[in-house]
């Protein structure tokens, strides 16, 4: 029974992917914690679909695959700031528009290239094809984005709830929020082996959406969004291995699902305490 339970572990392509799962979990879940309670859900969607014309190309070129993400998901993001902040456009508006630019182009460029070697890699992700120069890669970017968000903390928490009282307070907050932008296409290129470009988004949306819905302060919220996405990626990896299934949706489908059961914790909470307010208020109802 032991050994059963123990079989993943046996195999080197099991093990790069848990892996994988260890050094991608935690930037993409601190990172989904600012953008959850900045609003930028979105931009995490737009970025990861726009770097698709960047991979296409550097293919083209015999570039890095992660060079031309990189460039790519940078040029979405700026683009979208710059026009948010220099047009009358909404920012969600700007998103849409630019990232369906991009990831048109990217598709086009996609489906235009006659080779034997296919890309669904990029868009699917290939968690069991994860090499040694995927979790150098993964690793160094991962350390990188988890330490400027755990040394900025403050400065980005002030930055997404009152804009103008961090520039009040003296913070560069055009740094701050470009910042934001370059980290958000680092995390997304570490993320391409893993997940791909199509579910990147649920790693950066998800785990700051059940951690919002679970506790009411910022400090715990990025403990509980890192330890939800540890174990989803995880127990999705873990699970596919037995139903012969792919890793990467499999983790969005447990991700879900613990988002739905902190929905409904949230609801029952809120209903009990609505409940105690109302008696508390009535004592003779009671």
């Amino acid at each position: 029974m032991i050994e059963a339970a123990l079989q993943p572990f046996q195999f080197p392509f099991m093990q790069n992917a848990f892996w994988i799962c260890l050094l991608v979990a935690p930037p993409t879940a601190l990172l989904s914690c600012f953008l959850v309670l900045k609003g930028w859900a979105l931009m995490g969607d737009a970025v990861s679909h726009a770097v698709l014309p960047g991979v296409v190309l550097a293919w083209m070129t015999g570039l890095p695959l992660i060079v031309g993400a990189f460039g790519a998901g940078m040029t979405c993001a700026l683009l979208t700031g710059y026009l948010s902040h220099n047009s009358r456009v909404k920012q969600d508006t700007v998103m849409g528009v630019v990232f369906s630019g991009m990831f048109g182009v990217g598709i086009i460029m996609y489906t235009s290239i006659t080779t034997n070697e296919h890309l669904d890699h990029i868009l699917f992700g290939n968690m069991l094809g994860v090499g040694s120069q995927d979790l150098w890669t993964a690793g160094l970017i991962s350390l990188g984005v988890s330490g400027f968000l755990i040394l900025k903390w403050k400065d980005l928490l002030l930055h997404a709830f009152d804009p103008a009282q961090a520039q009040a307070s003296g913070l560069r907050t055009g740094w701050l929020h470009y910042g934001l932008l370059s980290v958000l296409s680092l995390t997304i290129v570490a993320t391409l082996t893993a997940t791909g470009l199509i579910l990147a988004v649920a790693l950066l949306v998800t785990p700051g959406a059940i951690a919002f819905l679970l506790v009411r302060s910022f400090g715990p919220m990025l403990i509980v969004s890192v330890t939800a996405c540890v174990i989803s990626m995880f127990a999705g990896t873990y699970t596919s291995f037995y139903i012969d299934s792919a890793p990467a949706p499999t983790i969005v489908l447990i991700l879900t699902a613990i988002f739905i059961l902190a929905l409904l914790r949230r609801l029952q909470t809120t209903r009990t305490t609505s409940r105690l307010r109302e008696a508390a208020n009535n004592p003779s109802a009671a």
